[in-house]
């Protein structure tokens, strides 16, 4: 491996306390669970790929976190790393997704005519929709982990699966190493494409090895509907298009989804799910639903309010700028989506967004007139 020293075998020559990481100025889910017992317990296991626990930690490790911005820490590499590890990844997952206890069941919900409402977020305010999330093809390691032929092997099934879709999901793939400089840069400009992961986080994890080998971006003719390949998932799958109809984008989300694991299936390789953990994904944080249905939304009021953070919390939402996690919103756009993953069902994640932008903008317009929006703030959901 290119990265820490996690497959130095030597290191069991070494006492557990030799080798116990230094967490002290650490700010993540795994530093706050890690104790030295935990780490004796599970040093000298490995998942049938060969995943220890000086891998899944290693991101965490090498980057302590932000004092007020808590990472995850950690990183699965196959399938079998959260039952393997699952002394460390059970308490990080109910620190992470607020009491998801390790005997819970996740529900899955992908029936688009669940959801009420939606087709009317106010385009005035509403810039554009989005649906988003990961999928992990069963039988291949994890990409913090795959071997070069397993990335290529889950590059050539995601192809030929992809490519196979007709009428509104027929479209092209592009691999990132024959593009041009050109291509790219109109990707990455249109918000399509992923450009080469420079996050210390990414790259502590391993997961940009060999780059760009293997990895690309399917989309439809229409640019609606895209799927990455071999980034930080074997599939980011998004449902995307301007405007405010995000009844539309989770209709085509949850259709194409569908059609695409399908495909798999029949190939004898369906995506990564248990009813504990859902969509098994890379990151934890990811895990149940790995779906972030989000908005940008012009809020120049509602954002200077001094409930607004209040608000976003009862409704159970979440900001960022519109350039992505960690960035700040620009001219009072921003980026709103479902802060939750685990333990409900995508229908009722979109759900939740839904209510709770039309609110937000029925906010923002009695801000604009000038009148108080304190009548209108609404319970813990």
């Amino acid at each position: 491996m290119p990265f820490g020293n996690t497959h130095n075998k030597f290191k069991m020559n070494y006492k557990p306390e030799e080798e116990f990481p230094d967490l002290s100025k650490h700010n993540n889910h795994m530093a706050k669970v890690l104790t030295p017992d935990i780490y004796k317990k599970l040093r000298d296991k490995e998942t049938p790929s060969g995943f220890t626990l000086d891998d899944v930690i290693q991101t965490g490790v090498d980057n302590p976190g932000h004092p007020f911005i808590m990472t995850v820490g950690c990183v699965a590499g196959d399938e079998e790393s959260y039952d393997v590890f699952k002394d460390l990844f059970d308490p990080v997952i109910q620190d992470r997704h607020g009491g998801y206890k390790p005997t819970d069941k996740h529900k899955t919900d992908l029936n688009h005519e669940n959801l009420k409402g939606g087709a009317d977020l106010d385009p005035n305010y509403v810039l554009s929709s989005r649906v988003r999330t990961g999928r992990s093809i069963k039988g291949y390691s994890l990409p913090p982990h795959c071997s070069r032929g397993e990335r290529r092997a889950v590059e050539k099934l995601s192809v030929e699966a992809l490519n196979s879709l007709t009428g509104e999901f027929k479209g092209k793939y592009y691999p990132l190493k024959s593009m041009t400089e050109q291509e790219q840069q109109q990707l990455i400009d249109d918000h399509f494409l992923f450009d080469k992961p420079v996050s210390p986080l990414l790259l502590a994890s391993g997961m940009a090895r060999d780059w760009p080998d293997a990895r690309g971006i399917w989309h439809n003719d229409n640019k609606s509907f895209l799927v990455w390949v071999n980034e930080e998932d074997h599939l980011r799958v998004i449902s995307m298009e301007k405007g405010g109809n995000m009844k539309e984008v989770f209709r085509r989300f949850c259709v194409g989804l569908q059609k695409i694991e399908e495909i798999f299936k029949k190939a004898g390789h369906p995506f990564m799910w248990n009813e504990h953990l859902g969509y098994v994904l890379t990151c934890p944080s990811n895990l149940g639903t790995g779906l972030r249905g989000g908005v940008h939304v012009k809020l120049a009021h509602l954002s200077k309010h001094p409930k607004f953070e209040e608000i976003l919390t009862r409704l159970r939402l979440q900001k960022r700028g519109t350039g992505g996690v960690d960035t700040a919103a620009v001219g009072s756009v921003f980026d709103v989506s479902n802060a939750d993953r685990l333990g409900s069902s995508e229908v009722e994640q979109v759900q939740l967004v839904v209510d709770g932008v039309k609110l937000m903008v029925e906010m923002e317009k009695k801000l604009e007139k000038g009148q108080s929006i304190d009548d209108m703030i609404p319970a813990q959901k």
